[in-house]
């Protein structure tokens, strides 16, 4: 039995449909891993190594000024802590807001609680750059434009509907009971939630944080339309500082610009990949 055991696992593990689909996720790894790879090493080769060697060709000899030009030819240390001010702030507050929403839409029930929350969800549905023309109409009649609100409250608005939707599936599969106990006890609601609820979400707060994060990091279009002073540049915009006259560009100092912009991501991507897979997934299985 110990021997057709053997068999049978061996002929599970080599089994055609297998190996096909171990090939189609290796294939679409490469696909994936291909770019990075070609900026990394683009980003090590001097500017006539770029000109005359094949694009995945090794660095001869490795050019590591690119980064130290990255930094120097635009003012990369400013977009990094003006994309890190509005992507911080904007996480912050849509965890809050959505956490409370979440909760409030799912355990406090109330009459219009499907209307409200299919309102929320519509927001999913819509294409966020339609608000362009008239994000842009008011914040300049404000005298809004060029600010840090500009930057913050369209990414608030646009990260809300699905971080909502999250954390309400959440909140979902968590017993009522939990609530009724620690009302019973003396606990107010809004006790309740920051001492029970809040925490045991730690995995949707880690995915709606990591979702958001890339999100606002990469953010262009509004960016680009609502500042004006190089002081409020974001990292996206002010990867436009790498084009130079006439189009020109300097591959390797822009790749390790952009690799060095890539750095946050990948960091918190691979930090925290398990506990975005388990708040994605929050409240697909019933207990």
């Amino acid at each position: 039995m110990k021997g057709r055991g053997g068999i049978l696992m061996r002929k599970k593990k080599f089994s055609p449909v297998r190996i096909i689909f171990y090939l189609v996720l290796i294939l679409f790894l490469i696909y994936q891993l291909y770019p990075i790879i070609w900026m990394i090493i683009t980003s090590l080769k001097s500017p006539a190594d770029v000109q005359r060697s094949s694009p995945f060709s090794f660095p001869d000899p490795i050019f590591t000024e690119n980064y130290i030009n990255a930094i120097k030819k635009a003012d990369l240390l400013l977009y990094f802590r003006n994309s890190a001010v509005v992507t911080i702030i904007t996480m912050v507050l849509v965890i809050l807001f959505s956490s409370t929403a979440g909760f409030a839409l799912e355990k406090l029930r109330f009459k219009a609680h499907g209307a409200v929350l299919s309102y929320f969800l519509t927001g999913i549905t819509i294409p966020i750059h339609i608000t362009l023309i008239p994000l842009f109409i008011i914040y300049k009649s404000v005298g809004m434009l060029d600010t840090w609100f500009s930057l913050i409250l369209p990414q608030i608005g646009f990260c809300l509907p699905l971080s909502i939707y999250l954390f309400t599936a959440f909140y979902r599969y968590i017993p009522n009971s939990m609530l009724e106990a620690a009302i019973i006890d003396g606990a107010s609601v809004p006790r309740s939630f920051f001492s029970i609820y809040f925490p045991l979400s730690k995995n949707t707060i880690m995915t709606v944080a990591t979702v958001n994060f890339i999100s606002v990091w990469n953010e262009f279009v509004f960016a680009n339309t609502f500042t004006l002073s190089t002081s409020m540049r974001t990292i996206p915009v002010g990867l436009k500082d790498f084009v130079g006259e006439y189009g020109k560009v300097d591959w390797g100092c822009t790749f390790a610009a952009i690799a060095l912009t890539l750095l946050p991501l990948l960091i918190l991507y691979f930090v925290f990949n398990k506990s975005i897979i388990s708040g994605m997934t929050a409240g697909a299985i019933k207990e």
